[in-house]
Formats: C-alpha cells, structure tokens, sequence
C-alpha cells in the first residue's frame, strides 16, 4: 500500500510541473527607473580621546554602495554598503575626502567633502539660531569654531534630550510643538576629549497674540473672546480681499456693554502696551456703517482686572476705512484716570458703545501703540546683571539679600558695570537668595 501511495503522489506532481506555463524575466523596466546617484554627503564621528579614529558614515539618494577615498594617502579606498560606515585613523590636519556612489545600475556620482582632525580644544564658538519668516514655531541653526571637527546641538524642549550632529557650514532646522522659552545649545567637538558650548534663550511666541495686532501672520492665534451679545468672525477686507480682518456684529438685544477682548486664554498680548502721558495712544483702523457711532477701547492688566484705563473715539465716515486714535489721557466718564505706573497688556473694544444692539456691524484690523514697544526680558545663564536690575527677581530666604549695585572695582578681571550684592543678615547658617530661570540648567 505504501508503494502505491508514493507513486501517486510523485505522478501528483509531474502532472503540475508538466502543466506549468514557462515564464520569461525579461523586465528591465524596474532596473530603468533608477535614478542616477545624487545628494552625496558624509558625517564624520570622531572619538574624543586624541587616537584620531574617524567614523564615516556616507549617504545619499539612489545609492547601493560608497566608494570612499580618505584622502590622507592610503591608496585603498573602502566600499561601504548604504546604510554602513567605517572606521579610519586620522593624524592631525585637513583632508579632502571623496565618496563615490553607485546605484544597482551601475551608474555613478561624487562629491569631496573637507575633514577636520584637531587634538586642540575648539576657540572661537560662534552660534546663530534664527526664525523661519513663514513659521515661527521653526528654528535654523548653524554654527563656526577653530579648530572643530563637529557639533551637536540640544534644542532645549524635551527631556532626555538626544543632540542632533552637523557640521561646520550645515544649516539644521528644527520646529517647536508649543509656544515658549527655550534654551538652544550647541557643543563644538574635536579630536580631543575636551569640548567648548554655547547657548542662546529664545522666546516662540507665535501661539499668543501681540501687540500690533494685524490678523495677517497664521503663525499667531487671533481667536478672540465676545461677551454681552458681541459676535466677531474672521473676515476678508471688503476694499481689499487679500487683507485679513475681523468683523463684529451688535445683534439685536446685544448688552450696551457688548465687546471683545483680543486673546482666548486670559493671558492678553505678550508684550507690554507701555503707556504713560506723553506715550498715551493707540489707533485702531475702522470700517464702521456709519458716522458718529461711539467706540471704547480699554485697557488692563490681564492679572488685575482694576488696573484698567479706558476712552472712546467716534466714527467720521460710513462704509470707508478710517484709522481712530484713542487718548488714554482722556479717559471716559465715569472712568479711572491714567495710571502709567500699572501694566497694561490686555485690550477690549466695544463698538457702539452704550447702545443696544441693532444688527451694526463693524470690520476693524490693525491695533497698534503709538510708540515703541518692548519686549519682556528673558532671564537665563550667564546672569551678568547688564540688564535693568528690576530684572532679576530674587527671592531672600533666612537672612540672605540680594540686589544689583554699581561695580565698586571695576578693574582687573571684572570691568562690568554692575555686579550682585550679597548681604547674610542675622538668621539661619544656610540664609541665601534664589532666582527662578525659564529654562533647566544643561549640565
């Protein structure tokens, strides 16, 4: 019986094979579609312990193999495949090392590229960090030193932060998650185990609303909050479609009180309005339906809702865009005057002010501060006490006392102008000052 079932199954399978249709692989379609080799380039690792061991690792596009010629006089190149490297001991010096790609195809491409081996210690880290015009949650940064064979750079917004590597003349881009303070820091490396950094503070901004306010940039949030019956949409300019602005609607039953308040969060602008006497205005550009129609424009300090100053304009024209200017030295009746020794970085307009709604409407764009405006102060290491001593906000704790004084000695290896003061007043041995930074040290 057993002899009888194996040669059923062998039969079994002759009578497939014998039906099987032969196939021919002649498509080189696949083969012809293969670019040539393109975007070379090579990162260079070398260990930081003075024995000149480079690590080079090729890539680029379209690429199976590297040829790599290291460019010190060693006759044999190394082949490495796509996603590989090698290793290669260096002397001290500059070489020009040359990879060359090959694609499945046979076709080839190259490019050199210098390499710097230094045992010195990098001189003369220079560092810039710049926002992209179009996004400004995005940051590039590059950066130049003697003696450098690499860099690495933390970007300062994640913990167990990994450092991306480049090189010197490389431009590396990186793009935030959220708004805020953070500290870039970029490392120069060489051959030797010693390495030099640097770091800048930079403020992302863009999520929170900022005096002028044009309603153009789409980095920032233009959200706004209506209260009493208020309804404001974003709108196209009706003179000019390709201008951004806001439209707010007094329905009918809307509050006399009915306004708007610039910003969602409750945090108003993040700069100050800084207004005093002589520095007391703001314009506002209208588009009202009609001449004489009352509208307030208030002020405050978004964490003290009695810090406020408010005054009116009136509209001269109907269905034409005109710029008001509003005089906080001429508050409204019943109103607080002027205080310039408050903050001010809240603003609320109300249009028709002390009318029930009627169905007006009103497009209005572009807020702004007849003056200059500055910008909040970011604090962060090294703290030289060059900035206004209001600045630096110290806390005190058992007997300590800090303060920013003139420089008594302004000589010798400290020329600066102004210096921290100390002073241990009778309470606890550990008496001391702290002061809080935006970002975590980078040990």
């Amino acid at each position: 019986m057993k002899i009888v079932k194996y040669l059923f199954v062998v039969m079994s399978f002759l009578s497939l094979a014998s039906g099987c249709k032969k196939e021919a692989y002649d498509d080189d379609s696949f083969s012809k579609s293969i670019n040539t080799p393109s975007k070379l380039k090579m990162l260079f690792d070398i260990t930081h312990d003075n024995t000149g061991i480079v690590t080079i690792t090729p890539n680029g596009e379209s690429v199976a193999t590297f040829d790599i010629y290291f460019g010190d006089g060693t006759i044999a190149s190394a082949t490495v495949l796509s996603g590989k490297n090698v290793k290669h001991t260096y002397v001290e010096g500059i070489f020009h090392v040359r990879i060359v790609g090959h694609s499945v195809t046979g076709q080839t491409a190259e490019a050199t590229q210098d390499l710097t081996v230094s045992f010195r210690v990098p001189e003369n880290l220079t560092m810039t960090a710049t926002a992209d015009p179009n996004n400004k949650y995005k940051i590039s940064v590059s950066a130049t030193a003697l003696y450098a064979t690499s860099f690495k750079v933390y970007f300062g917004d994640v913990p167990n932060e990994v450092p991306l590597p480049f090189l010197q003349g490389d431009v590396i881009s990186h793009i935030y998650a959220a708004p805020g303070t953070y500290t870039i820091t970029v490392v120069a490396l060489s051959g030797g185990a010693a390495t030099v950094s640097t770091f800048k503070v930079i403020v992302i901004k863009a999520a929170q609303i900022d005096i002028p306010v044009t309603f153009d940039d789409s980095t920032y949030d233009y959200s706004l909050t209506d209260f009493d019956g208020a309804v404001t949409i974003d709108a196209t300019d009706p003179t000019n479609t390709l201008n951004k602005v806001k439209k707010t609607t007094k329905p009918v039953g809307a509050a006399t009180t009915a306004g708007t308040t610039m910003g969602n969060s409750g945090l108003g602008f993040y700069s100050v309005v800084p207004l005093t006497t002589t520095n007391s205005k703001m314009t506002v550009r209208v588009y009202s339906p009609a001449a004489g129609i009352h509208i307030r424009l208030k002020i405050e300090d978004h964490n003290n809702a009695t810090h406020s100053v408010e005054t009116e304009a009136v509209s001269t024209v109907a269905n034409i865009w005109e710029t008001l200017t509003f005089d906080f030295n001429n508050q409204a009746p019943g109103t607080a005057a002027l205080n310039s020794s408050f903050t001010f970085d809240k603003a609320t307009i109300f249009f028709d002010f002390g009318n029930a709604g009627s169905g007006k409407f009103f497009y209005w764009d572009d807020v702004k501060f007849i003056g200059t405006i500055i910008p909040p102060t970011i604090i962060g290491l090294p703290l030289d006490f060059q900035l206004a001593p209001t600045a630096y906000v110290w806390t005190d704790f058992a007997g300590g006392s800090v303060s920013v004084v003139n420089n008594p000695s302004a000589t010798g290896i400290n020329t600066s102008s102004a210096v921290g003061k100390m002073v241990k007043y009778a309470g606890q041995t550990y008496g001391g000052s702290f002061i809080s930074l935006p970002n975590p040290i980078g040990f």
